[in-house]
């Protein structure tokens, strides 16, 4: 007797679990039914991501490396889930770059600053905090874990929304988050319509930076506008599509999440 394949019910990745949208609502891509998050979805994802703020950045900057790395490892081992194996290659390779970043970003970014005796001033990186990414439609996983990669790295916390034509890859990344050392909260996974959800993404209060890789002008106008409200850093970027994109200009996407404390203290007085 042949038996009727379970097919699978693909659901958000919220605060380390797998839940179904708020509203009830979902849309399809590739014959696959996908939930359509809501608001009410974005703002349970920056709680969640600002409930995690804290812990991950206490982190040592060796520990989030190996946890990077191991979920570079999850993402190897669940290929079999995506059609393009050569986007699993590239995304797998762009964490561990990023992986090797967490170490080394207080030696490039931190300095000690020339002021006048008796004074010593220095200054040291910081995680911005809950930092919202808005991905591009293509490549749909190496398009959001090239901007993931990055924010974490640096010690930030994420939300992202998703490809809106293709989210299914995105969405297949949380099952290796699932199974990784990621913790709870750290990263949230949001499918839908992208307008509704940037747009509600960039006015929330508690996000603290908005990464952009859609290449929507009209979209990346709003996000500035609903930005320059709360004075969160933006960065606006093109698709990555190759593992050098992501990786050819790391410095640069890090700096975009991260903050410079700087330091005084009296030397000798």
């Amino acid at each position: 007797m042949s038996r009727v394949q379970v097919r699978k019910t693909y659901k958000l990745w919220i605060g380390g679990a797998f839940v179904r949208s708020e509203s009830g609502r979902y849309d399809e891509a590739a014959g696959v039914n996908y939930p359509r998050a809501s608001r009410k979805d974005v703002r349970d994802a920056v709680a969640a991501a600002r409930k995690a703020a804290g812990p991950w950045a206490a982190r040592t900057a060796y520990n989030r490396g190996q946890i990077l790395y191991r979920a570079a490892e999850a993402l190897e081992s669940n290929r079999g889930r995506f059609a393009s194996s050569d986007e699993v290659d590239a995304s797998v390779d762009v964490l561990l770059h990023y992986a090797g970043w967490t170490d080394k970003l207080h030696a490039v970014l931190g300095c000690v600053n020339p002021v006048a005796a008796p004074f010593l001033s220095f200054s040291l990186p910081e995680p911005t905090g809950v930092v919202g990414i808005v991905a591009p439609d293509a490549p749909p996983l190496l398009g959001v874990v090239a901007e993931l990669a990055p924010a974490l790295a640096a010690g930030n916390v994420a939300v992202a929304i998703l490809s809106e034509t293709d989210p299914l890859p995105g969405l297949d990344l949380a099952e290796a988050l699932g199974v990784s050392d990621v913790p709870a909260g750290v990263v949230n996974l949001l499918s839908g319509r992208r307008h509704e959800l940037a747009t509600a993404l960039g006015g929330h209060r508690d996000l603290n930076a908005i990464v952009d890789a859609a290449g929507d002008p009209g979209l990346a106008t709003e996000l500035d506008k609903l930005a320059a409200e709360t004075i969160k850093r933006v960065r606006h970027g093109a698709a990555v599509t190759t593992y050098e994109d992501a990786t050819d200009d790391a410095l640069t996407r890090l700096e975009a999440v991260t903050e410079l404390k700087t330091a005084w203290h009296p030397v000798g007085a």
